[in-house]
């Protein structure tokens, strides 16, 4: 995976888009690309964190299974690393109101059902 500037651009007209709100709301990208949202308190957040955080979810991930361990989130991770995304853009604003907005788009997406990560 590398660094997309087409990638990192869609990311940060979308983060401009929820820099009022900060909802935690995914893009529509129209099936074009994968999408992980984080959402942090203060302004201190960078992108980095958030996909750290993302790839800690690895531990609720059962490559056998591929599944998720019960109650737990693991999509983040499998986007992260799916195989055949190959174009990385993150983009982050501060929010109005307070916190950080933080979005990693993925070309070409993951996630799909039945299909293993890797």
């Amino acid at each position: 995976m590398s660094w997309s500037d087409t990638v990192a651009s869609y990311a940060q007209n979308y983060a401009n888009q929820r820099a009022a709100d900060c909802a935690l709301e995914h893009s529509d990208s129209g099936g074009l690309y994968g999408e992980n949202i984080f959402k942090g308190s203060g302004s201190d957040w960078t992108a980095k964190d958030a996909v750290d955080l993302w790839v800690r979810e690895e531990e609720n991930y059962d490559y056998y299974s591929n599944t998720c361990a019960d109650g737990e989130m693991c999509g983040h991770y499998t986007q992260a690393v799916w195989a055949n995304s190959v174009g990385l853009g993150c983009a982050r604003v501060n929010c109005d109101g307070d916190g950080v907005f933080i979005t990693c788009n993925y070309r070409s997406p993951g996630n799909f059902n039945g299909e293993w990560p890797y």
